[in-house]
């Protein structure tokens, strides 16, 4: 079973930064093409995907992000992180990540794809 674990949300005033990170742990040994995707999830609001990380390295952010945030992984922890700057009180949310990768299935005896959430951290931006 793979676990993913959110840290690094806080409370932050608009025009600060913060950095979220996301690890991956437990049976993680023979996984592949490993990405990395940030949702984020406010009151009252639909579920929102933020930035995300190709196993290859290729980046994608939301309009309402971009330019703000950046996402980078490192490969050898099993770890992303998602520098957020120049925050506003509009990107108060749950932020959540998950993780998508390839597992081989033994009964079919090929690659399959699979994905883990985490449970979100919390990240409040003050006016």
């Amino acid at each position: 079973q793979v676990q993913v674990a959110e840290s690094g949300g806080g409370l932050v005033e608009a025009g600060g930064s913060l950095t979220l990170s996301c690890a991956a742990s437990g049976h993680i040994i023979g996984l592949t093409d490993m990405g990395w995707r940030w949702y984020r999830q406010a009151p009252g609001k639909q579920r929102e995907m933020v930035a995300e990380i190709s196993a290859g390295g290729h980046t994608n952010f939301s309009d309402s992000v971009k330019g703000r945030f950046s996402i980078s992984k490192d490969e050898a922890k099993n770890t992303a992180h998602l520098l957020m700057n120049r925050l506003q009180p509009e990107d108060s949310a749950v932020y959540i990540c998950v993780v998508h990768y390839l597992f081989f299935a033994e009964d079919v005896g090929d690659l399959r794809p699979s994905a883990r959430w985490g449970q979100g951290t919390q990240v409040t931006v003050s006016p």
